[in-house]
């Protein structure tokens, strides 16, 4: 049975005690009644996987001292998703969950000139991202970004591999991003794929991608909801 786990915001090497703050604390001494001398499991969501043994079992400030850490590699892939948020704020949430579970590196929420959702939550969107980190039993988290505006990323962009995921007659993406996952002998260094807003880009902004050096790519014959363009693109680049 795999030890119950929880997010700590930072650990050092040095460090051999944490103390757990008090929304963590309260669900391991009240909710699951865990006693002194027992053992949970803890992550920075920077690769560190801690075990750990509760030697002052505080409602408030639960105290752990760590017997054992382990360092868990990166994922092999280094993915980047920029998307744009959703009107449904539910969808969303949905798409991040997926995405964490599946090895997204970094998202970032894309305000483009058709996104109807211009702010969102950024506290409790990652949030979320712990909680499926934690529940996929992983070590790393996405980094989550501030919301960019469709000009300053493209501006700013510098991953080698850049793609962009419309559906637009013309400029017509001609290549499939299952053919680009394919054709690659190796994983890329970096890459990052926009996804545009509920009635994709605007045609401006895909020319604007193509002119700095973005991809077109189509994600098959279908027309997708944003939030599953979004998971099909993180499951063709995380998943081999």
């Amino acid at each position: 049975m795999s030890l119950p786990s929880f997010y700590i915001p930072s650990y050092t090497a040095a460090q051999q005690e944490v103390m757990l703050d008090e929304d963590n604390s309260r669900h391991v001494v009240q909710v699951l009644r865990m006693k002194t001398g027992e053992f949970l499991q803890l992550t920075d969501g920077r690769g560190h996987l801690l075990e750990g043994e509760v030697v002052d079992a505080h409602k408030k400030q639960c105290r752990v001292a760590i017997r054992e850490v382990r360092t868990i590699p990166p994922p092999w892939t280094n993915v980047t998703i920029a998307i744009s948020p959703l009107k449904n704020t539910s969808r969303f949430e949905w798409f991040l969950e997926k995405a964490t579970e599946i090895g997204v590196g970094s998202i970032i929420p894309l305000v483009c000139e058709r996104t109807e959702r211009q702010t969102i939550r950024v506290d409790r969107l990652r949030n979320i991202l712990v909680s499926a980190m934690l529940q996929s039993q992983q070590a790393w988290l996405p980094v989550f970004h501030e919301p960019q505006p469709f000009s300053q990323l493209i501006a700013r962009s510098a991953e080698p591999l850049k793609l962009i995921a419309h559906c637009l007659e013309s400029p017509r993406a001609t290549v499939t991003l299952a053919g680009v996952v394919r054709e690659q002998t190796a994983p890329a260094p970096g890459t990052l794929i926009l996804i545009g807003p509920e009635g994709d880009f605007s045609p401006g902004e895909v020319e604007t991608a193509l002119s700095a050096g973005y991809l077109p790519v189509s994600l098959g014959q279908n027309r997708l909801r944003t939030e599953t363009a979004g998971v099909v693109a993180a499951t063709l680049l995380c998943i081999k």
